[in-house]
């Protein structure tokens, strides 16, 4: 009979544990201790304690932020299972020193990171710049939409949290019917007292909302007409991913392309982000400045984004101000020869989850109808040539041609079921063609960047952004599994997004600036 060797759960082993040797060269924690040691001017902190005479000693910031952003490098941001870790895990008990904050104590911090965590993130830039990870050659800016502690389920206009409300009063009303109907016989005790929690349960849903509709106005959108608000977090948004709508804040980050190190991040409540590209840029020009590395660092610069930031507003902006910009707009990839038979390749296949069915043509459309040469005429697909109509320009500086066929042209013709939609009451058709911007109308600044951008060097430099910026998010996202926003409010939702681009960052430190070790501390308190 084979046997082994004795082992028993039940025993105990005191190992001595020296803290500093826990934290080994070369990893995330050693470069993160480092920095925060010899690189991280901690001064900002200063004002936030009023001890120096009365009151107890507070933790060193340094030791909170350096489990805090240890954690985050984890995927974990918890403030209760923190501080668990650091009663726990030997790396977190070396990084805090052996001192065992309070969960509270963990949260409040985070959650009360303003200015502090702006400081720190360019304090941690330098060092990247002396490390020399920024190229200052090329920046490329995207968004990234991320769920927050609030729930797509309360968002609304005022008019549907109205009707949320009336609804809500229904569902009370009905449950209290059947509670007292239950009353007069012997039912179980443990359906009254669940029914009675879940009277209170929509009571207190009842009030919430109340709260919100007399204390908050409709937020009104760039149309001018009311958007949806949310009961729990009102200033984040409604966003549509890949991955279905969420209710969070969208990441923006400006990223350098020598070492995709982040130079600039902003964390907004809106999905649309054509508004969001002069902040960022405004916001990178700021930080260079204050951190003496370049006076205007978008005269040096290239930009690239995508089509999510064309507009005819930003494009005046780039050129106005004189920034070598290259910005996608939603037909690039159409106008560019090398994916003219991209379609081709996409897979069809009708039996998919959540396919839709092709829709068949039921109508004629202009592609059609025959232009004539000289755009005096055109033919119908019947054969019929219909005159011309109307010259007209369209709001956006095109000039378009109308035809229209005449009436007993349209009235007999074999086709007319399969060119008017509605042939019982539309007596002829209309079709118009776009011939393009009207001579009358000076080009507009995006028509500009549309050009420039169809160039060989255009397309050479937009391709860069792909490899800059995605895999940025890709890092945060799934490598350390920042995926979603624990915290409410605009203000703690910046410093958070900021506190997951400083966890990027001092990662780019660790694996490729290892001279700055060696480097003497250069410690600035910078603007």
């Amino acid at each position: 009979m084979a046997r082994f060797k004795h082992y028993d759960y039940g025993q105990t082993k005191l190992l001595p544990i020296n803290y500093e040797r826990q934290i080994l060269p070369g990893t995330f924690e050693h470069t993160l201790s480092f920095l925060i040691d010899n690189k991280i001017d901690l001064s900002v902190f200063e004002d936030r304690y009023q001890n120096d005479a009365t009151g107890a000693p507070a933790y060193d910031p340094a030791l909170l932020l350096k489990i805090v952003l240890f954690a985050y490098s984890k995927g974990i941001t918890s403030s209760r299972v923190i501080a668990g870790l650091c009663r726990e895990h030997v790396v977190f008990m070396a990084l805090s020193a052996d001192t065992t904050p309070h969960f509270t104590t963990i949260a409040n911090f985070v959650s009360t990171l303003g200015e502090e965590i702006t400081r720190i993130f360019r304090d941690v830039l330098l060092v990247c710049d002396e490390a020399g990870l920024i190229g200052k050659e090329m920046f490329a800016v995207d968004g990234v939409k991320l769920p927050s502690n609030a729930s797509k389920e309360w968002s609304g206009t005022k008019e549907k949290l109205r009707k949320k409300v009336k609804k809500l009063h229904r569902m009370v009303e009905h449950l209290v019917k059947q509670h007292r109907a239950n009353d007069l016989s012997a039912t179980d005790e443990r359906m009254h007292a669940a029914r009675e929690q879940q009277i209170d349960t929509l009571n207190k849903a009842i009030e919430k909302v109340d709260r919100f509709l007399a204390t908050h106005k409709d937020k009104i959108g760039k149309s001018g007409k009311p958007i949806q608000s949310n009961v729990t977090d009102n200033e984040s948004a409604k966003m549509p991913t890949s991955k279905g709508v969420v209710q969070g804040y969208n990441g923006i980050a400006m990223v350098d392309a020598k070492a995709q190190v982040i130079v600039h991040a902003e964390a907004h409540g809106e999905g649309q982000e054509n508004g969001l590209l002069q902040p960022m840029i405004e916001g990178t020009r700021e930080t260079f400045k204050a951190l003496d590395l370049s006076e205007d660092v978008m005269q040096e610069a290239k930009l690239t984004a995508d089509a999510g930031y064309s507009s005819n507003a930003n494009a005046t902006y780039l050129y106005e101000n004189g920034i070598d910009a290259y910005v996608a707009d939603t037909y690039y990839r159409k106008r560019d020869p090398r994916f003219k038979d991209a379609e081709r390749h996409v897979p069809r296949k009708p039996d998919a989850p959540f396919s839709k069915p092709k829709k068949e043509k039921t109508v004629f459309s202009n592609k059609d109808f025959k232009l004539a040469d000289d755009h005096s005429h055109c033919i119908c697909p019947a054969g019929k040539q219909l005159s011309c109509c109307t010259r007209l320009d369209t709001p956006d500086g095109f000039e378009s041609i109308r035809f229209r066929a005449l009436a007993q042209t349209c009235r007999d013709c074999p086709l007319r079921a399969k060119c008017i939609r509605h042939p019982e009451r539309t007596p002829i058709r209309q079709v118009a063609f776009f011939l393009g911007r009207a001579k009358s109308v000076p080009e507009r600044y995006l028509e500009k960047m549309k050009r420039k951008i169809d160039t060989d060097q255009g397309r050479y430099q937009y391709s860069r952004r792909l490899g800059t910026v995605e895999p940025v998010f890709g890092n945060i996202r799934h490598t350390h599994r920042l995926n979603r926003f624990s915290l409410r409010g605009k203000k703690k939702v910046n410093a958070q997004w900021l506190l997951f681009c400083l966890v990027h960052n001092i990662g780019k430190v660790q694996r490729h600036g290892s001279r700055v070790m060696t480097m003497k501390s250069r410690r600035r308190r910078v603007a």
